[in-house]
């Protein structure tokens, strides 16, 4: 470490922190000594791959996407199993769980979230897990290892890949989610049915519409109980029924928090030398889950730590994809539409094809694929960029391919 140069110091080990970091070192290299606490034994890694992690299609190695050795070859000092547990702001110092003691001149907050466990009876049970990181992953492999039955509660993104991840283990799998339509933040009813059924051919049980009360088991969990009084074993239950931001210790350390870590338009908190990205973070009222916005902040937070105080971060538009071998779906936008809106639909059912986009004006602003997604990112570019669709409306659906030559005006004249 340089007695000169100025000590960033990053809490969190997390894809948001580092990528700020590596956005820092291109912006300004060896502008910091910087030192990064985190809480799990292990390098960075990319926790969108977990669900390949948990289906046996990725390695732990094959998810990592900083080593030990980049630390080392950047000059960073790396504390990995060893949170930060305190932060003196009047003396511009962290505390971290195993007793050291450093101090900062610009302090990074990058805590990530933590996975909502209901308030259930029998949450505590031996058995019971989230769908958050690798120590969550190698616990639902063990228990598919030994045990028969699981249940996943949540039919959201982690919830359907973890309940396809243990089906693929061999696990036979109950999914419950509370409402009748499967990834209701991202599908309509028509494309969840599609997804349902396609989930319900690969052996996995759906209960929709269904409301979990409880959990029993004498040391393990050995079941669950739904409202309606109906029992479902299973001697492993995930719980998937989304992430809160981790804001405890920045909340003990007097920093202004409401849903997240509030920043400004910089990522900076109310304390000028404390900076703040990822899912921890509130801006302008919104918190964040996808990666996109979070790439995002790491851009316009390196710069300003590289003192190239320029870019300012605007919540854009952001879409999903569900990470399940076999089944191609996106969503993108206002994709439920409602009045001043008007409907492109394609239905095949025969290939098992479902794409609805919607439109306001000239202007694509919603879109929902389901069974062929190819032109997600297209329909996605034509939402962020507002783009006129006069010209290929009556084709829209096709996709890029038959849109293109309208879009192309020297194509047009040739």
């Amino acid at each position: 470490m340089s007695a000169t140069r100025p000590r960033l110091v990053v809490i969190g080990n997390g894809m948001a922190g580092m990528r700020t970091v590596e956005e820092l070192l291109l912006l300004a290299p060896g502008l910091y000594d910087v030192a990064v606490f985190g809480a799990e034994p292990y390098g960075n890694y990319n926790r969108i791959l977990l669900s390949m992690l948990l289906t046996g299609e990725k390695s732990v190695d094959e998810i990592m996407l900083n080593t030990p050795e980049w630390y080392v070859e950047n000059d960073i000092a790396l504390h990995t199993g060893d949170p930060i547990v305190a932060i003196d702001r009047r003396r511009r110092r962290v505390h971290s769980r195993k007793g050291i003691e450093l101090g900062y001149d610009r302090l990074l907050i990058a805590t990530g979230s933590q996975p909502a466990i209901l308030p259930l009876p029998g949450r505590d049970l031996s058995g019971v897990t989230g769908f958050r990181g690798i120590d969550d992953v190698e616990h639902m492999l063990e228990a598919a290892r030994t045990y028969q039955h699981a249940a996943v509660i949540g039919g959201g993104l982690l919830g359907i890949e973890a309940a396809n991840g243990l089906s693929r283990r061999g696990m036979r799998v109950t999914l419950i989610h509370r409402t009748n339509v499967l990834l209701n933040q991202q599908l309509n009813a028509d494309a969840a049915g599609l997804l349902a059924r396609n989930l319900q051919g690969r052996g996995l049980e759906l209960r929709l519409n269904a409301e979990t009360v409880s959990l029993y088991g004498s040391e393990r969990v050995e079941g669950v109980v739904l409202a309606d009084g109906s029992r479902i074993k299973a001697d492993l239950v995930v719980m998937a029924v989304g992430v809160r931001p981790d804001i405890v210790l920045a909340k003990s350390s007097g920093l202004h928090c409401e849903s997240g870590i509030v920043v400004d338009d910089t990522l900076q908190t109310y304390d000028p030398h404390i900076y703040a990205v990822g899912e921890c973070v509130q801006h302008r009222r919104v918190t964040f889950g996808l990666v996109a916005p979070v790439w995002e902040q790491a851009r316009v937070c390196a710069s300003h730590l590289a003192r190239f105080g320029h870019r300012r971060y605007r919540s854009s538009q952001t879409a999903t994809k569900l990470k399940v071998t076999g089944i191609d779906l996106y969503s993108a936008g206002d994709f439920i539409g409602g009045a001043g809106t008007d409907d492109l639909v394609l239905r095949d059912p025969r290939r098992g094809v479902y794409k609805r986009l919607v439109l306001k004006g000239n202007r694509v602003v919603g879109a929902v694929l389901y069974g062929d997604a190819k032109d997600g990112g297209w329909y996605f570019e034509l939402i962020r960029s507002a783009a006129d669709i006069t010209p290929i409306r009556d084709r829209l659906l096709f996709g890029q391919d038959y849109c293109q030559p309208a879009l192309d005006p020297a194509r047009a004249t040739a």
